[in-house]
């Protein structure tokens, strides 16, 4: 007991109280409670990457008519989009990294070849506006029946939703430029 007076106060407090104990256990259990929900729905987290995939995608499909001078074909529906050489699809385009997601969705809209230039819609999701159009060697949009030599401008702006998540995310591509946002 004579160790312990001689020692100053600053050394011989040690440790937590039992009310800061609780109240930590109280603040983790209501941050929990709020936090933990979230991560097991992936709905939200699904449908927010893959309209930025979406995006990334047919702007990558526009850069790439441009930057090799030919056309490149679009395809996107309920299953997700596609990018290609021909306007049957059988010639796909690259993926940008070289490989694609390799999700489930995916390798059941592109096969089991991950270098192909496409990307599916997760489970839980629904997209719709798809259509099939092209990339000229300018960037501008076509779709897929107006081809060479008498390209008209019937492609109309683009609007894809994607819902599933309690939200609508829309994916826009212009008609006259092809900007997509």
């Amino acid at each position: 007991m004579k160790q312990l007076k001689a020692l100053p106060a600053a050394m011989r407090v040690r440790g937590f109280t039992m009310v800061e104990l609780v109240m930590v256990i109280i603040v983790l259990a209501v941050l929990g409670g709020m936090a933990v929900p979230r991560f097991f729905e992936r709905k939200g987290f699904d449908a927010a990457s893959y309209t930025e995939q979406l995006k990334a995608m047919l702007r990558y499909g526009q850069k790439i008519a441009i930057s090799q001078g030919r056309n490149v074909y679009v395809r996107v529906n309920g299953s997700g989009i596609v990018l290609a050489y021909d306007a049957f699809y059988l010639i796909y385009a690259i993926a940008p990294a070289g490989i694609n997601d390799g999700s489930a969705s995916t390798v059941s809209l592109c096969g089991s070849t991950q270098n192909r230039a496409c990307a599916g819609v997760p489970g839980g999701l629904t997209l719709t506006g798809g259509t099939s159009f092209y990339f000229d060697p300018t960037g501008k949009p076509f779709l897929v029946t107006n081809t060479p030599p008498t390209l008209t401008s019937t492609f109309s702006t683009l609007v894809l939703s994607l819902t599933g998540d309690g939200s609508t995310h829309n994916v826009t591509v212009a008609a006259e430029t092809g900007y997509v946002y």
